[in-house]
């Protein structure tokens, strides 16, 4: 007796969460692991915008692992999950900003950014004589047309927003 069995896409509540929760650290490890690597594999410099954008992902990893304590639907994993995609949107956000710095829409940073903490003297000046000079409302690569910024706001927002949704979807059903 052969009887054929319909295979049902998961749709359940419990794997709305898991799925978040997975998204939610592996979005900014691949965001944050992609600016490590272009910067010391490809040789692009961040600049001072470029930097901020980085802690609200290292933020997000550890919130992200956080949730990873409990099962995916209780209210603490939920709680770090929805945290770690407000992390990652800030991330986005700095994006925006970013890149409209890039598009000469705004007035991004002024001031210097190098930084000698710690060092006097002559090597303080050698490492800012060294120090490669980066803009922030100068594009260093494209990719499709976008910066490496647009692309984290891109894909920062875009990733919170199915974050939340999957994770507060698993909370209603």
């Amino acid at each position: 007796m052969n009887q054929a069995v319909a295979v049902q896409p998961r749709t359940s509540a419990f794997g709305s969460a898991a799925l978040g929760r997975l998204i939610a650290l592996l979005l900014p490890v691949g965001l944050l692991g992609g600016a490590l690597f272009s910067q010391y594999v490809g040789g692009l410099h961040p600049c001072e915008m470029c930097i901020w954008q980085r802690w609200p992902h290292a933020a997000a990893i550890l919130l992200a692992l956080l949730a990873f304590t409990g099962p995916s639907l209780s209210t603490r994993a939920r709680v770090f999950t929805l945290l770690a995609a407000v992390a990652i949107a800030v991330s986005g956000a700095i994006g925006v900003y970013h890149a409209g710095v890039e598009a000469k829409i705004f007035q991004g940073v002024t001031e210097c950014t190098a930084t000698g903490k710690g060092l006097k003297g002559a090597d303080l000046l050698n490492q800012i004589m060294h120090a490669p000079i980066v803009r922030c409302d100068e594009v260093q690569f494209r990719f499709l047309g976008l910066s490496m910024a647009a692309w984290n706001a891109v894909l920062s927002l875009g990733g919170a927003v199915v974050i939340a949704f999957l994770t507060l979807r698993g909370k209603r059903a």
